[in-house]
């Protein structure tokens, strides 16, 4: 497919006011193995990440968990300053003790000096959106929120969003503040999240699903799939995000890569605009498998 814009996916509004090109970026894989230390090759991460302004990719998503702390920094280098529109989100609340590692912490001190260091790492004045990346269950939720909301009230972040979150954690959390995105495991194969993401749809929360590009076997698996992603020249990976994006108008995928080569494949399926008896066959396929 011949190179595109990650505009041509159409654009949402978080929290009213923060307008994003829909596909975006995940920050995960600039880092090593295991989602852990400095990327294997750094050149590639680091060229990836200045790729993303010239094929219209603002909304980045990290974390400070993600090295940890390597992928801000990297984004803070590459892109800082950065471009007029671009979003850099980030989430805390889970700390690393090696490769593969991640334990849940929520208590308030922690997911302040969390927030508080992402700032410097990013090299922003105020983080546009800043995510909870788990509710700690050994840590009251009440005070889990309430420390969000003070993160807002003191201007540290300007948006604030749940990550891995049902329905009534949303509610819960709306409580103390404006729960601007949610962040859970949704894909063309994978749809436990059904239930939050029509409750986003409807109150207008940006949804971002990870593990977006899961599924393409599916694709390449089935004829009648297999034959809609030849009639758009497309490979089974371009499909499951194209249908992503179709699925609901608040849908923000975020596939991730070092790569700038499967970056530019990625954005790619910004232009792909499956029709509606095209996207009832996929439906089906991914909810069979």
């Amino acid at each position: 497919m011949t190179e595109t814009n990650a505009a041509q996916a159409g654009t949402f509004s978080i929290g009213g006011d923060l307008e994003v090109n829909r596909l975006g970026f995940g920050a995960m894989r600039v880092t090593g193995n295991g989602i852990w230390g400095e990327p294997e090759d750094a050149d590639a991460a680091r060229k990836t990440l200045a790729r993303l302004p010239e094929l219209g990719v603002n909304l980045v998503d990290t974390a400070e968990s993600y090295g940890p702390y390597v992928s801000e920094r990297l984004i803070g280098e590459v892109l800082a300053p950065y471009d007029k529109g671009t979003i850099i989100a980030t989430k805390g609340g889970l700390t690393r003790t090696g490769p593969g590692k991640w334990h849940h912490v929520g208590r308030p001190e922690f997911l302040r000096q969390g927030a508080m260091l992402s700032r410097v790492r990013l090299k922003v004045d105020v983080i546009d959106l800043w995510q909870l990346h788990r509710i700690d269950q050994q840590t009251p939720r009440e005070a889990q929120f309430e420390a969000v909301a003070q993160l807002k009230h003191d201007g540290v972040i300007r948006h604030a969003g749940l990550s891995n979150v049902s329905v009534n954690d949303i509610k819960d959390a709306q409580k103390y503040f404006a729960v601007t995105t949610v962040q859970n495991h949704y894909n063309f194969a994978n749809r436990e999240s059904e239930d939050v993401l029509d409750y986003c749809e409807a109150n207008g929360i940006g949804f971002i699903p990870w593990f977006p590009l899961a599924g393409g076997e599916l694709v390449s698996g089935n004829e009648a799939a297999r034959a809609i992603a030849e009639k758009h020249n497309a490979s089974p990976s371009q499909i499951a995000l194209a249908w992503l994006l179709k699925r609901s108008p608040v849908m923000l995928p975020i596939p991730g890569t070092g790569k700038v080569k499967h970056l530019e494949d990625n954005v790619a399926a910004a232009a792909i605009s499956l029709n509606d008896a095209d996207f009832a066959t996929l439906d089906k396929v991914g909810k069979k498998g």
